[in-house]
């Protein structure tokens, strides 16, 4: 898959106050980009707590659902958008499926 973009990963996890979101957003990005999804049951074979939540939208709970991160995955293009990166209260405020 192809992630778009890998800058705004590092644009959180450099934050202050988020460096420790680091290594589980980097684990993820190396985990997608190897990935080759053809399905949600594919995306979930890698990440057991993803959740579809409409209009190709997933969630991914990060290191230990203390974050989230919010994608729009185009299986058929395999491309990957990032969409949200944000705690977990951070989430709450926004509308997962059309963001």
């Amino acid at each position: 898959m192809r992630v778009i973009s890998h800058k705004k990963l590092r644009e959180f996890y450099d934050t202050p106050g988020r460096e420790d979101a680091k290594v589980a957003l980097e684990r993820w990005y190396e985990i997608t980009e190897d990935a080759a999804w053809k399905s949600f049951s594919d995306i979930k074979a890698d990440f057991g707590s993803v959740d579809f939540v409409g209009n190709q939208h997933y969630v991914f709970n990060i290191r230990g659902n203390k974050y989230r991160l919010v994608v729009v995955i185009k299986l058929v293009m395999g491309y990957v958008f990032i969409r949200f990166v944000g705690t977990h209260e951070e989430y709450d405020q926004i509308d997962a499926a059309n963001i």
